[in-house]
């Protein structure tokens, strides 16, 4: 398949959730290929996590590339609830994940304060691409705000990241180095 056959297959997001907690989401259709692509997947989550009372409080997610047995054939993997930032779980159970092609954090709207001050119910997140340094390969992120009627408030992407220079990219390299 050629480039342009593959990018015209979309990449879906259909959530999952546990006694109304959110739990996950199934990525369907393909793999996102770029920074860029990552952080419009992180959009589509973060208007997923807008949604009332389906995330609580601060949740990272780990990518698996692994699809359910049960799921729809273009099922390609996952992403994964690991933990709440309220407790230090999530590194336990981070690392089961080994080297994730993505970590995700996401941010209810209770716990975002948006960066503009006419939106409100805004949740936001960031997405962490691990790379290796010491071959070139940069670590890359995308951080992304948006409200639940899916206005996009702010998007940024970013190559050559150091994951200690941010918050929720610091959080998110944390389940890395577990």
């Amino acid at each position: 398949m050629d480039n342009t056959a593959r990018h015209s297959v979309p990449i879906g997001l259909v959530p999952f959730h546990s006694d109304g907690e959110l739990r996950g989401m199934l990525i369907s259709g393909r793999w996102p290929d770029t920074t860029l692509e990552w952080s419009q997947t992180l959009v589509a989550s973060v208007r997923i996590a807008c949604r009332p009372g389906l995330l609580r409080t601060t949740t990272v997610f780990g990518v698996i590339e692994d699809r359910p047995e049960s799921c729809d054939e273009d099922t390609v993997g996952m992403m994964l609830s690991i933990g709440t930032v309220s407790g230090t779980d999530f590194i336990e159970r981070g690392k089961g994940l080994g080297t994730p092609p993505a970590l995700v954090m996401l941010h209810p709207p209770s716990l975002t304060r948006p960066s503009l001050p006419e939106c409100s119910d805004v949740a936001s997140g960031c997405v962490l691409l691990p790379g290796v340094p010491e071959l070139g390969l940069d670590h890359r992120a995308g951080w992304a705000e948006a409200e639940a009627d899916g206005t996009v408030v702010t998007l940024r992407n970013a190559i050559g990241v150091d994951p200690g220079a941010d918050p929720d990219t610091a959080v998110l390299a944390m389940v890395l180095a577990a």
